[in-house]
């Protein structure tokens, strides 16, 4: 079978390594891709909302299957594209309609899906330039820190946490007035939960869900989560607080409600459902839902299925997932995300990444890569994600930040306390 992969980070490149792996692969494509995931498949030059583009090369290269990485694409529609043309309607695409695809683009959306199916968040007023003063009178309600979300897709960045009162008032005023263009059109005003994250994540076929692999993302760029929100610094899988009788919680009152009420207001879903859950006093709250898995969370959750994934996404194609294999193995898995200096503000791009090649015993997956004639250079943020395996957490790391040590380009930079909350 020929795959087609969208997206260009390090969770398309964990795909590509994955995907490549199973027998039942014919052709891969990634589009765009980045210096990694060219060693799996072939990188092609579109980009991931260029609908037209895409389906040439689809039909070009009689493609299959087509896995969306990032969440864009969904949200503008490409399963829908796909459905709406009669030489694309047939070929599978992995990720949901854009119907589906809102629980994501839409925080409003969201919550308004888990009032309705009851499933547990925090408390929440959506606010827009016409209830301003309503806005302001549920924020006073509230006790700080003080949680303000753009509605709509603001690339990881709309979500502030503020600690006064006249600050937030503030805030949300200047998000109407166009903080993150129309992504904050609306805003969504939260009640503060005070807890230990998560991430987990399903893959679904509209009825049938598998759970894969726990993860946690360390998103802040400091040390003990300190400084700006970045797209992910590293991640460990899987999570200790996690445990069964979390799990069976998570279960029973997050992921069958969700699937179940996706049935009930009639979305046709058929992807993957990351839930961003917070534990408070052992107890789920949903934070967010993302209509993709996670990046970094994917480069270390994917160490752990042992299953085959194409086999998988094919189950979710049929809609009979309910019969397919998911192995997931007992080792931990780390990930270590090497950034440009400077992220998640102003960074250079096009830095000589070297010796890659002195990298043992860890798996390198590509995040803000290209090539430069025959070197690797910068193309990111995020650069390079260094994923391990261990028989534990501290194993795990240990093997990752080691070879972090050795790869080298200007500027480079990690966190070096990665799993500080989960080891005390």
């Amino acid at each position: 079978m020929n795959i087609l992969i969208v997206g260009s980070g390090g969770r398309e490149h964990a795909f590509a390594w994955k995907i490549s792996q199973s027998p039942k692969i014919g052709q891969l494509f990634i589009a765009p891709g980045n210096a990694g995931t060219s060693e799996f498949g072939t990188n092609v030059e579109i980009g991931v909302t260029d609908f037209h583009a895409i389906r040439k090369l689809v039909l070009e290269h009689q493609i299959e299957m087509v896995v969306v990485g990032p969440e864009v694409p969904l949200v503008e529609g490409i399963h829908d594209f796909f459905l709406a043309d009669e030489q694309l309607e047939n070929i599978p695409v992995i990720g949901p309609l854009s119907s589906g695809a809102r629980l994501e683009g839409s925080k409003d959306f969201a919550k308004q899906f888990m009032l309705r199916h009851n499933i547990p968040t925090a408390a929440y007023f959506s606010v827009t330039k016409e209830n301003l003063e309503s806005g302001i009178a549920f924020l006073r309600t509230l006790s700080g820190p003080y949680v303000l979300k753009a509605d709509g897709l603001a690339a990881g960045k709309g979500v502030l946490i503020i600690e006064e009162l006249a600050e937030a008032e503030q805030a949300v005023r200047e998000m109407l007035g166009g903080m993150f263009g129309q992504a904050s059109k609306t805003v969504v005003i939260e009640e503060f939960l005070s807890g230990i994250e998560c991430s987990v994540f399903a893959l679904t076929d509209g009825k049938n869900y598998k759970i894969l692999p726990v993860a946690k993302d360390y998103k802040r760029i400091g040390e003990g989560d300190t400084g700006l929100n970045t797209g992910g610094m590293g991640a460990i899988s899987p999570v200790p607080f996690a445990d069964v009788v979390f799990m069976k919680k998570v279960e029973e009152r997050i992921i069958i409600p969700t699937v179940n009420g996706l049935q009930l207001d009639g979305i046709d879903y058929r992807g993957f459902i990351f839930f961003g859950l917070i534990s408070v006093n052992s107890e789920p709250f949903v934070i967010e839902y993302n209509v993709r898995m996670g990046d970094p969370e994917t480069e270390a959750v994917i160490l752990r299925i042992n299953s085959d994934l194409v086999d998988l996404f094919e189950g979710v194609a049929q809609r009979n997932l309910a019969d397919r294999d998911l192995e997931i193995d007992d080792d931990c898995a780390a990930t270590v995300m090497l950034v440009a200096g400077g992220y998640p503000g102003d960074y250079k791009k096009g830095d000589v990444i070297a010796d890659l090649d002195k990298v043992t015993g860890s798996i390198l997956f590509h995040s803000g890569t290209k090539f430069s004639g025959d070197d690797v250079v910068t193309n990111g943020g995020r650069v390079i994600a260094i994923s391990s395996r261990g028989k534990d957490i501290p194993q795990a790391l240990e093997l990752s930040y080691r070879n972090a040590a050795k790869i080298q380009f200007k500027n480079k930079f990690f966190r070096s306390d990665l799993g500080f909350d989960l080891l005390k």
